[in-house]
């Protein structure tokens, strides 16, 4: 299936590519989320047309995700979890739990920018966790997770 990107897509390309997906990548993912077209004559000259727009759409998507980098910087949050003696956590710090200890310390984060390669946190200890706020804006951010005895 060929698409033409309407914005940056991690390991596919940038604005205007022309790329060939799997029919189910392109109908099921990338054409819902508005992140691609299919490459149609008409689709292509439309594009042409508004490239101005899209462009401009994703420099601001940019400069949004700058100005929340910064409020990461220097930025850890505390989780408390139920812990056995030797340190290991009866259950696991997820991303949402991660997510929603930042919002509740007054930093906005959603689960889905939460990366945790490694799985889930299941020890008691100071963690770096990786927090993608856009395509080419990352950052790590320190989880400590205590005992909550």
């Amino acid at each position: 299936m060929e698409l033409i990107l309407l914005q940056k897509v991690k390991n596919l390309g940038n604005l205007g590519d022309k790329v060939n997906v799997t029919p189910g990548y392109g109908r099921n993912f990338l054409v819902p989320q508005g992140k691609a077209a299919a490459a149609t004559a008409a689709n292509l000259v439309d594009f042409e047309k508004r490239r101005a727009e899209y462009e401009v759409k994703a420099n601001q998507q940019l400069a949004g995700a700058d100005a929340r980098k910064a409020q990461f910087e220097n930025v850890s949050v505390t989780i408390k979890a139920h812990a056995s003696a030797e340190g290991k956590l009866f259950g696991s710090v997820s991303q949402r739990d991660i997510a929603e200890a930042f919002t509740n310390a007054g930093t906005a984060l959603d689960k889905s920018e939460v990366v945790m390669s490694e799985g889930p946190l299941r020890h008691i200890g100071e963690f770096d966790v990786q927090v993608h706020l856009h395509t080419d804006v990352h950052i790590a951010v320190k989880v400590i997770i205590e005992s909550d005895d």
